[in-house]
């Protein structure tokens, strides 16, 4: 299982880092293979989106038997099913790969924060589209603003936490020194 796994990190990375040198003063690497790989799946998340939303649902209702959700909300947990796994996968094995955390547990707190930060989305997305009635497609773009800025602290700081991200170059300096 390993080999397909590195086989696809080994294609991805170089073409994310070729493009790395100019944002190297603003951003480490890291950073940018975030910004690069959840740039992608967001992108990935809009087209599924709005696919969803204009065409298979076609602006109707998905009727569940026990409940009918709005086309713009069915829209939005049906490319969650999709983005959640390619979602996980680069964060794994492209972003933080020098994760020390063990596969489940990465797995199941990346898990949590997506079910958080869908519950937001979800929320903000009612809130523009049936009280602000802000198109459903701009809604969606506008509150992932706000979600991917909530995801890669969360997913930083928590799912992939290393034992070096938490440290300033002040820790880093006494440390050396100690």
């Amino acid at each position: 299982m390993r080999k397909p796994i590195n086989n696809v990190r080994e294609a991805i990375l170089p073409v994310i880092d070729f493009f790395y040198p100019p944002f190297k003063k603003i951003m480490n690497l890291q950073t940018f293979r975030y910004a690069a790989a959840g740039g992608s799946n967001m992108v990935l998340g809009f087209i599924l989106y709005s696919v969803f939303y204009q065409f298979v649902l076609a602006g109707r209702e998905l009727d569940l038997g026990f409940y009918a959700l709005k086309s713009h909300s069915a829209a939005l947990f049906m490319s969650f099913v999709i983005n959640f796994p390619i979602g996980f996968f680069l964060a794994k094995y492209v972003v933080f790969s020098d994760s020390r955390i063990r596969g489940w547990v990465q797995l199941f707190r990346y898990l949590m924060i997506c079910l958080f930060n869908l519950a937001l989305n979800y929320i903000l997305l009612k809130i523009l589209v049936e009280i602000f009635h802000v198109h459903p497609i701009i809604s969606q773009i506008m509150t992932s603003s706000v979600v991917i800025i909530v995801s890669y602290l969360a997913q930083r700081h928590f799912s992939f936490k290393s034992e070096g991200i938490m440290e300033t170059p002040a820790d880093e300096e006494s440390s050396a020194t100690n």
